[in-house]
């Protein structure tokens, strides 16, 4: 059962229901890769200032839910946005940050990119979208995404357990 913790900044409340220690499953695909199944850990923290910190680590399943290989990391940071509104931002180990924009009501969050900036040796990437919620105490969350020439199409999608 989830509570909210009374040190969290109250600029940053109604994302609160993200904090904690989450893992759990998806799948991916992509016209241009090859489809695969995925574990993921998400670890959401705060400090008591308007943000909280998002870090996420994935790996690539075999079949029987075994890790094959790592796959995605990210870093980044949730911050408020105005009234019903978040910011998250990201950085990838690939040479790609991402500023997401969206609206935040209770138990759902919907983002979609506001800028993408790429190293000179990142993949082609232009823009996502994101949708999290919170499901019968579960973390879901989809992804659609702009990259190598395609257009905004579904990639990734999980569903993630709170274990702290």
């Amino acid at each position: 059962m989830f509570t909210l913790d009374p040190t969290i900044h109250p600029d940053i409340a109604p994302l609160a229901w993200l904090v904690g220690r989450w893992e759990g499953a998806g799948v991916l695909g992509y016209p241009t890769i090859e489809s695969a199944h995925f574990g993921q850990e998400v670890v959401v923290t705060h400090d008591g200032r308007p943000f909280l910190r998002w870090e996420s680590q994935s790996w690539i399943l075999d079949e029987e839910g075994n890790k094959l290989r790592p796959s995605g990391t990210e870093l980044g940071f949730w911050r408020p946005g105005g009234e019903g509104e978040a910011e998250l931002l990201l950085v990838h180990p690939t040479g790609i940050v991402e500023m997401y924009y969206g609206t935040v009501e209770p138990g759902r969050i919907h983002l979609q990119t506001d800028g993408v900036i790429r190293s000179p040796h990142a993949k082609e990437y232009s823009a996502a979208k994101r949708m999290y919620g919170l499901v019968q105490s579960n973390l879901m969350w989809v992804m659609d995404m702009a990259a190598m020439g395609q257009p905004l199409t579904s990639h990734l999608s999980a569903e993630l357990k709170r274990i702290e």
